[in-house]
C-alpha cells in the first residue's frame, strides 16, 4: 500500500501536465519489453538446466552447474569481478588480515594459464627467484592447464615444512624450469624499515590492516634509530599489488598536511566519493622518494599517484601495472561473496591510472635484474576485458618503458655485483636522496637534472 500511495501523487503531477503521458508510456513499454527480453533468457537458461541435468552422458552436481553458471555470467565483465566460495571467500578474509599459508605468491589465471602477478617479499616464492610475468605450468609434475585456480592455490598450499615444485616458463629463455619450494606460514609482515646511510627506507609489500599505524611507528623508529630526523625517506612500493583503500589513504595522509587523496566514481555521474588528508605531515617535508614498479597495483597506485599529483614526491622506477578499478565485495551469506568492480578510482588532479598505470618521474630500470630486458612486462592492460580508460589517455608513449631512460643505464647485473650492489633502483634512490637532501629546494625532476647518481654507483 505505500508503494501506491507514494505513486499516486506523481502520476497526478505527470498528467496534469498532459505532455508528459505519451513520454511515460513509452519508457514504461521499453522497461516492459526489456523485461519480457530477460524472463524469456532466464526461461531459456532453465530449459538448458534441466537438458544438462537429465541427459548428459554423466550425473552432474546441481551446485556445479549453477556454480558453473555464475562464474560464466561473471566471466564476461572484467577480469577482477568474481564469484567466490566458502573456501575462496575464506582465503581473501585471511590475506586481509596479513596471516595466511603457502609460497607468498599473488596468481592470476588467464585462458587457462597460471601467470605469476608478483611474489611477496621475504616468502618462498621471492627467495626462489619468481618474477612477476612467469608462466607456471606443472604442481609437482602434473600438468594445470585449463584448471581452476582455485584448485591450483590449493595444490601450492600445504603443511608448513613440506615441498612443491613449480614448472615454470619464462619468456625471453629458451627453456623452461624447476623451482622446489618449501611451504611456510606466511605472516606477512606489511611494513619493514631499516636506515641506511642516514636514510629511511620503508617498505610496503601489501595494504592489509594496521598499514598506516605500522608506517606512523616505522617513522618514529626509523628517527630513534638515526638519532634525528633522516636525511629523506623511500617509500618502496615494488611488486606491491595493492590491498585495502582505507590503508592506502592512511598511507598517502602521513606524507600530506592537506588536500585530495583520491575519488572514486561509480556507474552514475554523480556517484563520487572523495577522500582527503588531514593537517600535519609526519616526515616534516623531508625528501621522499616512491619505488614502483610493474608489480605495484592498485592501493600502491592511489597512494604514488596522491603524492605524484602533489609533488610530495619523486615517484621513480617503472611504470606501474594500472589498475584503477575498485573492488567491492559483497556477501552472498555467511561463507560465500561476490568480487564486483563498483567504480573506477581517480588520482587528485582528475587521472585515471586505468590500463596507463603510474609514470615514474624518473624511469629506472632495474639493471641488476639479468632478465629485465627480456621479461614481458605484464599490466592490467594485457588482461582480457579489462576496463577501458574513460579518459581515453593515449598511452602509445608508455609502452617501452625503457625507450627513454637515462643513457648512463649501461651497467649490467655482473659489474654491479662486484660492488655489492643487488638493488640498483633502491641505491640510485638513496643516492638520489644524498645528494639533494641538503638543497632548500623541493625535491622535483627539474631538481635532479644533471645531478642524479651514476649507474654504476661510484660517487
Amino acid at each position: 500500500m505505500k508503494i501506491k500511495k507514494l505513486r499516486l501523487p506523481l502520476l497526478m503531477a505527470l498528467a496534469s501536465t498532459g505532455m508528459l503521458i505519451p513520454a511515460l508510456t513509452s519508457s514504461m513499454a521499453a522497461v516492459d519489453s526489456q523485461n519480457k527480453d530477460t524472463y524469456h533468457q532466464l526461461d531459456q537458461f532453465m530449459r538448458v538446466f534441466e537438458q544438462v541435468k537429465s541427459s548428459y552422458v554423466d550425473k552432474v552436481d546441481d551446485q556445479k552447474l549453477i556454480q558453473g553458471a555464475i562464474d560464466g555470467m561473471l566471466s564476461n565483465l572484467d577480469p577482477h569481478s568474481s564469484y567466490m566460495n566458502a573456501h575462496q571467500f575464506a582465503n581473501i578474509k585471511t590475506q586481509a588480515d596479513g596471516n595466511y599459508g603457502g609460497l607468498g605468491l599473488t596468481v592470476m589465471a588467464q585462458d587457462g594459464i597460471l601467470k605469476v602477478i608478483s611474489p611477496m617479499k621475504d616468502t618462498p616464492s621471492w627467495r626462489a627467484g619468481l618474477k612477476a610475468g612467469d608462466y607456471i605450468t606443472h604442481i609437482d609434475g602434473q600438468f594445470i592447464y585449463g584448471s581452476n585456480i582455485d584448485d591450483s592455490v590449493s595444490k601450492m598450499r600445504g603443511k608448513p615444512g613440506t615441498s612443491v615444485k613449480l614448472t615454470v616458463v619464462r619468456p625471453g629463455r629458451d627453456k623452461e624450469f624447476d623451482v622446489t619450494l618449501t611451504r611456510e606460514i606466511i605472516q606477512v609482515q606489511s611494513v619493514k624499515w631499516a636506515v641506511t646511510n642516514h636514510i629511511g627506507v620503508i617498505t610496503v609489500s601489501s595494504f592489509s590492516h594496521n598499514v598506516g599505524a605500522d608506517v606512523t611507528k616505522a617513522i618514529a623508529d626509523i628517527e630513534k634509530q638515526n638519532k634525528g630526523a633522516p636525511l629523506g625517506y623511500i617509500l618502496d612500493l615494488r611488486s606491491n599489488p595493492g590491498g585495502l583503500l582505507d590503508q592506502a589513504v592512511a598511507l598517502s595522509d602521513i606524507f600530506l598536511d592537506h588536500g585530495e587523496v583520491v575519488s572514486e566514481r561509480g556507474r552514475e555521474k554523480t556517484d563520487i566519493r572523495r577522500y582527503f588528508s588531514k593537517p600535519g605531515d609526519l616526515a616534516n617535508g623531508l625528501p621522499l622518494i616512491v619505488l614502483v614498479d610493474g608489480g605495484s597495483a592498485s592501493a600502491s597506485e592511489i597512494v604514488s599517484g596522491a603524492l605524484q599529483d602533489h609533488h610530495r614526491a619523486l615517484i621513480m622506477g617503472t611504470r606501474s601495472f594500472g589498475k584503477g578499478s575498485v573492488q567491492t565485495l559483497l556477501p552472498l551469506g555467511d561463507d560465500t561473496a561476490l568480487r564486483l568492480t563498483t567504480a573506477r578510482y581517480y588520482t587528485p588532479s582528475g587521472r585515471s591510472v586505468q590500463e596507463g598505470g603510474i609514470e615514474p618521474d624518473i624511469i629506472v630500470p632495474q639493471l641488476s635484474d639479468p632478465d629485465y630486458k627480456t621479461r614481458p612486462k605484464l599490466r592490467e592492460a594485457d588482461l582480457l576485458r579489462h576496463l577501458v580508460n574513460q579518459a581515453n589517455t593515449d598511452n602509445s608513449l608508455l609502452e617501452d618503458d625503457n625507450g627513454k631512460t637515462d643513457p648512463q643505464f649501461t651497467a649490467t647485473p655482473e659489474s654491479l655485483k662486484k660492488e655489492n650492489i643487488t638493488d640498483f633502483q633502491l641505491d640510485y634512490a638513496l643516492k638520489t636522496i644524498g645528494r639533494i637532501s641538503r638543497q632548500p629546494s623541493p625535491i622535483t625532476k627539474e631538481t635532479l637534472a644533471g645531478k642524479s647518481a651514476t649507474p654504476s654507483g661510484r660517487e
